[in-house]
């Protein structure tokens, strides 16, 4: 009798220990996490507390304008997928989660969110259908919560402090009071740092993942260009645009990864990218960086002597992991990459091309913009909303980019761009050195900066290391990333200061549907 009292005492304890659980803490919760108690029934998409965290910070409170704005239809697709889940079960691992995505890349018109990249020119303008990674993400049962802020025009439209949009307005750190949140994925960055949802995207060019990831304390995956789909993304560059995960850990980014990655016909780029699309998640082994060779490409490194004293620690940690440090490993041509202008011209044209052949896409623009010419008439003549001074007046960089043409100098610095930044650069430091991959520190200095109205650099703003290889390498370089990830747990050794942090946690809305 004792027996069988035992046996039937111990599920109704499981069961009750179960209910009393803590929840996920939306600040520092996976993906994995999220979605474990999804299947397990424990809250829905509809109760997850995010809208109510976007609430709290976005434009009150800390007003670090995160968030341009949010699905309006969001809660209703919340509500189908966990009827879906019911009934057929998870689609994938991010059924039900809720990312947010960068306000460069496209969603359905009609379900309510504009793609702007900031600015009040593309307000209304309405897109012929999903940008490539947002249907893919669609596709797996995500739900894009909302749109985040950015540089305008992804930082392209002349000199301005990062972060700032007209729609936007001036995005700021989570990590110290008016901080730069960095680059033009700025929002994606910030959202992410204190859990205004599950995952996001971003894009990059030159820096845009990379940067704002490490002021904002994250993992950041920049793919080799035509990994991931650019279409219906608002364009920089070509050669260089790519979109990337933003994530609170290395798995939560290798997941979002396997989902977006994939050829896409609306995106030559990416039809000749190697199959199959590798499960990334099969890379987080703890164990990766036995026997692994990196290189220091120590002339990149800088003269701050707080990154470099940091930096020189991780390296000690990496070497406890079994992996062999070979410093330096300098690029072949690194003094040419250095000095050369090539991108900068590359960059100029392709920007002109491209954006005036995206707004000729588009099926609708109510301002009437038809290029980059009226771009920059529309901000002279609504001045009041895009040139609003002191500090956001500029638009040099649509101005030189309006000035170029495709001739042959574009396709010799083209060609010459290829071989520094690939062939006698990443891939000839590689090869020279028998490398598996290079590591450099995130940033170059931490020295602090007067506000302008952003302070640049301030204490407590994060910085991080940076694995980089040879194109389509992304599988080891997560596992890489994973193995220092796990032995060092750094993120949460430092919090955003807390006027930042959002306090709504699952607990306060479970069974509300106004979340």
């Amino acid at each position: 009798m004792y027996t069988l009292a035992t046996f039937l005492f111990l599920p109704w304890l499981s069961l009750i220990q179960s209910q009393i659980r803590e929840f996920p803490d939306l600040y520092k919760a996976s993906i994995s996490e999220l979605q474990d108690d999804l299947e397990k029934g424990r809250f829905t998409s509809v109760d997850l507390a995010y809208i109510a965290r976007i609430l709290e910070v976005n434009h009150q409170g800390a007003s670090l304008h995160a968030v341009i704005e949010t699905n309006p239809k969001a809660l209703q697709q919340a509500s189908a997928l966990n009827i879906e889940r019911k009934l057929k079960g998870k689609r994938s691992a991010l059924h039900g989660i809720l990312i947010l995505i960068k306000d460069n890349i496209a969603t359905l018109h009609e379900e309510g969110m504009n793609t702007t990249a900031g600015s009040f020119a593309l307000l209304g303008s309405v897109v012929p259908r999903d940008a490539g990674v947002a249907a893919k993400l669609r596709a797996s049962g995500a739900i894009m919560l909302g749109k985040t802020s950015l540089s305008e025009w992804a930082h392209f439209r002349g000199d301005l402090p990062c972060g700032f949009s007209a729609r936007g307005g001036q995005a700021t750190n989570p990590y110290f009071p008016k901080g730069d949140p960095s680059e033009s994925s700025s929002g994606s960055g910030i959202a992410m740092a204190i859990g205004l949802a599950a995952g996001s995207l971003g894009t990059e060019t030159d820096r845009s993942i990379i940067s704002p990831s490490s002021k904002n304390n994250l993992v950041g995956i920049k793919p080799t260009v035509g990994l991931t789909s650019r279409a219906g993304v608002i364009p920089i560059y070509r050669h260089q645009d790519t979109v990337c995960p933003m994530c609170r850990c290395v798995a939560d980014a290798a997941t979002i990864l396997s989902v977006i990655a994939g050829p896409d016909p609306f995106d030559k780029f990416t039809l000749s990218q190697p199959e199959p699309v590798p499960d990334f998640t099969q890379a987080l082994q703890k164990d990766a960086l036995k026997g692994v060779r990196l290189g220091i490409p120590r002339l990149f490194l800088g003269n701050d002597t707080n990154i470099i004293s940091a930096f020189n620690a991780s390296l000690e940690i990496l070497m406890e992991l079994g992996a062999t440090i070979v410093d330096p490993a300098d690029f072949p041509d690194a003094h040419e990459l250095l000095a050369s202008q090539n991108e900068t011209t590359v960059l100029n044209v392709d920007f002109k091309v491209d954006i005036n052949a995206y707004i000729a896409s588009l099926l609708e623009v109510p301002t009437g913009v038809k290029n980059l010419a009226d771009l920059i008439a529309y901000n002279k003549e609504n001045a009041d909303l895009e040139l609003i001074p002191p500090y956001y007046t500029s638009q040099s960089q649509f101005i030189i980019s309006e000035a170029t043409e495709v001739n042959a100098s574009y396709f010799e610095a083209l060609a010459a761009e290829e071989d520094l930044g690939r062939t006698r650069g990443i891939d000839g430091a590689l090869q020279k050195f028998n490398l598996d991959a290079l590591l450099l520190p995130t940033d170059d200095t931490v020295v602090p900066t007067p506000a302008n109205p952003i302070i640049d650099n301030a204490p407590g703003i994060p910085f991080g290391i940076s694995f980089m290889g040879t194109a389509f390498s992304e599988f080891k370089l997560i596992s890489y990333a994973f193995a220092y990830e796990q032995k060092t747990h750094n993120r949460l050794k430092r919090l955003a200061f807390p006027a930042a942090i959002p306090k709504t946690q699952l607990k306060d809305v479970i069974g509300s549907s106004e979340n």
